[in-house]
């Protein structure tokens, strides 16, 4: 965490004393300067506020506690954790909240915090505890707390990265069984979705088949990646090209992945392939060579195998590779030419995926107008 832990506690509302660990960490100015901040407005009670300013990153959980025997009837207290300006800090909200509980339950069965400031035994228990928190968190993440016959137990756990921009052209495939998601787990928009994930139709495509907003489906389906619910698939083609990767070999070796692949790859109702088949048709995935190409081949259907989910698996255990085609523009020796809007997006940076999805052609239409314009090259990686 590389922060102080504090609590400020103001009980009159004219006077405001605080413990800082390590001590005067944050200096009376830059405090004076934020302290409408620790101490809010009622509105704001009960909630975490973070700030960001003179280079720290202050985030606290402030309390008012509605009592006759404080004067004017109320007790504050803000429990804060300060981090650099830079610091990535939503993984501490919960553990402030925990924390500001607990401090609000010894308040309350035993008045702890409003005698910090008049005793001085009760000062050194809080900058001894606050101590034992900051450095437990910032060594490994984990801290348990006694005082009396309270026991604390803190953790920090590591929230997950924001997922990737979820574009047109990606197809979201559940990773789990999606008979285990219960409806009310899910809002309206998404539970309108999720018949049509089916790791087949891509997101321009649900958006229409389910009648909803396309950047709100972009929304749910980014949701859904945060919480690790779904995975995201180029689109399939029979004209697609894929390649192995050096995690193939695994195939060979690993019999819990075997099993599972056997399993996921097979067609319904059918005798299981055997995975010397399957390898095989994974490591037959070369450059130049499309999946319709290998059906004419080895025709995995005799041998009891799904195509379309044998490049599922191999893409979501990254078995193989997609190989995508990236149109790219070079200027005409015709200069009288225009240059059509078309054109204008075969930049090297768009896939055909891509460029199908935000125009709306079909591969085939876009292969046409690629070949026809001898303007245009096709990278493929």
């Amino acid at each position: 965490m590389g922060s102080p832990t504090g609590c400020v506690e103001r009980e009159s509302g004219l006077s405001m004393t605080g413990v800082q660990v390590p001590e005067d960490y944050v200096s009376k100015e830059v405090f004076d300067a934020v302290n409408v901040y620790i101490i809010p407005k009622p509105q704001l009670q009960r909630s975490i506020l973070t700030i960001n300013t003179f280079g720290y990153k202050i985030t606290g959980f402030p309390v008012r506690i509605d009592d006759a025997k404080y004067a004017r009837n109320a007790y504050y207290f803000n429990l804060c954790f300060v981090c650099d300006a830079w610091a990535r800090t939503v993984q501490y909200e919960p553990v402030v909240k925990k924390l500001s509980e607990y401090l609000l339950t010894m308040e309350e069965e035993g008045c702890f915090l409003s005698q910090v400031s008049s005793e001085t035994t009760k000062h050194h228990q809080l900058f001894s505890i606050l101590k034992q928190i900051l450095n437990n968190l910032n060594a490994t993440g984990m801290s348990t707390v006694r005082e009396g016959e309270m026991t604390m137990f803190l953790k920090v756990v590591r929230a997950a990265t924001d997922p990737p921009p979820v574009m047109d052209h990606h197809v979201p495939i559940f990773t789990t069984e999606k008979g285990v998601f219960q409806e009310e787990q899910w809002d309206l928009t998404t539970q309108q979705l999720l018949p049509h994930v089916d790791g087949f139709k891509h997101i321009a495509q649900i958006a229409v088949d389910a009648d909803v907003e396309n950047s709100l489906v972009k929304a749910c389906i980014q949701n859904l990646l945060y919480y690790k619910a779904v995975s995201l698939l180029p689109i399939f083609l029979y004209s697609n090209v894929y390649t192995p990767t050096p995690k193939v070999r695994l195939l060979a070796t690993d019999a819990a992945l075997q099993e599972e692949c056997i399993k996921y790859v097979s067609l319904s109702g059918q005798q299981l392939p055997s995975v010397q088949e399957i390898f095989v048709m994974y490591c037959s995935m070369t450059h130049g060579t499309t999946l319709q190409d290998l059906c004419s081949r080895y025709n995995p259907q005799e041998h009891n195998i799904d195509e379309r989910k044998l490049v599922q698996f191999g893409l979501l255990h990254k078995l193989i590779r997609r190989i995508c085609k990236y149109p790219v523009y070079i200027k005409s020796t015709n200069h009288c030419q225009p240059v059509t809007s078309l054109q204008h997006s075969f930049t090297g940076l768009l896939s055909y995926d891509e460029v199908c999805c935000r125009r709306g052609y079909s591969p085939k239409t876009l292969e046409e107008k690629v070949e026809s314009d001898p303007s245009v090259v096709v990278i493929w990686k």
